[in-house]
């Protein structure tokens, strides 16, 4: 068992006063910046819910209909601001409900903070039968988080929400737990509370390695620059274009990278693009990516490219591709030092934009092809303002969003990223919409994945979020029944659906109902939508739809 060490520290912690458990963490949380908290109440956080209460002028509670809807709403409040998404659910199942939602968090690398109850501290890992109770909760846990521990004493649990932020912030950005027993939550005691964590150095990696990575950079004939989710969590847009611009470098960026440079520069380009892109560069820099497709399509890089890949996390470099040069850096500090030594070198290339604007037009081209998911998607582009925020999903406008849809700003494309967890979509975009009230919020949602966290239209009337989600209904899980109709002569089991008439369903829970049965109609229902900021559901009928993947050539 990990238990967060007593800090009594005079030094650094402030007067002890006494408090309840339960009051130490809702004041630790506050300390560190913490003013909104997605939950669900439970008879474990009974003492946390009302220390809560108490400081409801300083913290809001959105309370959810589903433990993983909470999760996923913090995840989206992380996404959309930088900053950390909490939520709090009881331990045992509650936990597990939200695991889905970590898991996402995970492999997306989002600063979110689960606190989670247990059962009664001195009975932990006895295997009663409590209510609740799960053998080795934290070890559960750490599969799905990067940290996790425990605090059964009030006095200690200021120590433990400042190392779950010092945690949640240092190197890789990935969600962490912690756990109070509700004993703990309303035990009093003297407790010295602590300041808030300090941010981490910005680190630009190893002089040397910099150094040569950077005359790698400033000789190749046709540099190439692939641009991962790091440098949207390292807040690294501008060193990127800076960088890019100095090298006259396309940038690829991978789908958890979109918006780290406008798809407007002639610079920006999509994994279709880097298809034509890759055969001819010479020297590749991955920063911030896991670097998969690249290393494993059957387009991709082949043996013997000069690869510079940057990193924060030491043990993703050379994951999947061994790099010439590896360096371990934040994205923004690195890229930082990368432009003022290629700057230094005096570099001055002759700049590509007539032939990358053509290579832009020509992906273009292609991608717009692919109807009607192309159409839909760019319907919503039209209707949703640059810096409006769009909640992708595991589903066939997703899918072909992914590759082409248009992004003009960092933290405006949210996904599931490698964990592709359906259902996430719909209860994500509500946290992002509570953490950016100021920008429009578009949610899109396959009939099936809608399914799995419909009872969010409650949270979202509750609550008075007006976000607007958009349900493309065929009827199906629509890419499974494709796959069966493709790979099995059409023998279709467990793909089809029935469902409710959904804008009827919105206006039960008092949400706005719309229908919109073409491109057309669907940018002039979510562009009403936008204006009225109001929580809104368009349903959208839809029938079968190509292979994405097949028809841009991305898949055999």
């Amino acid at each position: 068992m990990v238990q967060a060490k007593e800090r009594v520290d005079d030094a650094v912690a402030r007067e002890a006063r006494t408090m309840t458990g339960g009051e130490a963490l809702v004041e630790s949380l506050i300390g560190n910046g913490i003013h909104t908290i997605f939950g669900l109440p439970g008879v474990q956080l009974d003492g946390a819910f009302d220390a809560l209460y108490a400081a409801a002028d300083r913290v809001r509670v959105v309370h959810t209909r589903h433990e993983q809807g909470a999760a996923y709403m913090a995840d989206g409040y992380a996404r959309a601001t930088g900053e950390v998404g909490t939520f709090l659910v009881v331990p045992g199942p509650g936990l597990l409900n939200a695991a889905a939602a970590l898991s996402t968090a995970y492999a997306c690398n989002s600063p979110v903070l689960c606190v989670t109850g247990q059962i009664q501290s001195d009975l932990i890992e006895f295997g009663r039968g409590l209510l609740h109770e799960i053998p080795n909760q934290l070890g559960m846990i750490r599969s799905v988080t990067k940290w996790a521990a425990r605090a059964t004493e009030p006095t200690a649990v200021p120590a433990l929400v400042h190392d779950a932020f010092t945690e949640i912030r240092a190197g890789r950005q990935r969600p962490v737990e912690i756990e109070i027993p509700p004993d703990t939550l309303f035990a009093s005691a003297e407790v010295a509370l602590l300041p808030p964590s300090a941010l981490p150095a910005r680190r630009a990696g190893d002089p040397e390695r910099l150094e040569q990575a950077a005359a790698l950079l400033a000789e190749a004939r046709r540099p190439l620059i692939w641009a991962g989710g790091g440098v949207i969590r390292g807040e690294a847009w501008e060193e990127l274009r800076q960088l890019a611009e100095l090298l006259q470098a396309p940038v690829v960026m991978t789908t958890n990278g979109k918006g780290a440079l406008s798809d407007r520069h002639y610079l920006a380009h999509t994994p279709i693009g880097a298809m034509e892109l890759l055969p001819d560069a010479d020297v590749i820099l991955a920063v911030g990516t896991r670097f998969v497709d690249p290393a494993t399509a059957h387009w991709g890089l082949q043996p013997g490219r000069a690869v510079i890949q940057m990193d924060i996390d030491p043990e993703e470099i050379g994951r999947n591709f061994p790099p010439t040069i590896a360096i371990e850096a934040d994205a923004a500090a690195g890229l930082a030092a990368l432009a003022d030594l290629v700057e230094r070198a005096g570099v001055a290339p002759v700049s590509r934009e007539g032939d990358l604007r053509d290579l832009q037009r020509r992906v273009t081209e292609r991608t717009l092809a692919v109807a009607p998911q192309a159409d839909y998607a760019m319907a919503i582009r039209r209707a949703l303002p640059d810096e409006g925020i769009f909640v992708s999903e595991m589903t066939q406008i997703g899918y072909w969003a992914n590759l082409a849809f248009p992004v003009y700003a960092p933290r405006t494309y949210l996904t599931p990223g490698y964990q592709g967890t359906l259902g996430y979509g719909f209860p994500t975009a509500l946290g992002a919409k509570v953490a950016r009230p100021d920008v429009p919020v578009v949610s899109i949602n396959g009939d099936g994945g809608f399914g799995f966290c419909l009872n969010e239209l409650s949270t979202m009337a509750r609550h008075e979020i007006p976000a607007v989600v958009l349900v493309f209904n065929d009827g199906a899980f629509g890419n499974v029944r494709r796959i069966q109709h493709e790979q099995f002569e059409g023998r279709t089991i467990a793909s089809d659906l029935r469902n409710p008439d959904f804008v009827k369903l919105a206006e039960a829970f008092g949400v706005v109902g719309r229908r919109a049965d073409s491109p057309t109609a669907l940018e002039r229902s979510l562009t009403e939508a936008i204006a009225a900021e109001e929580p809104t559901l368009i349903e959208i009928p839809m029938g079968p739809t190509p292979n994405p993947w097949v028809s841009l050539g991305l898949r055999p």
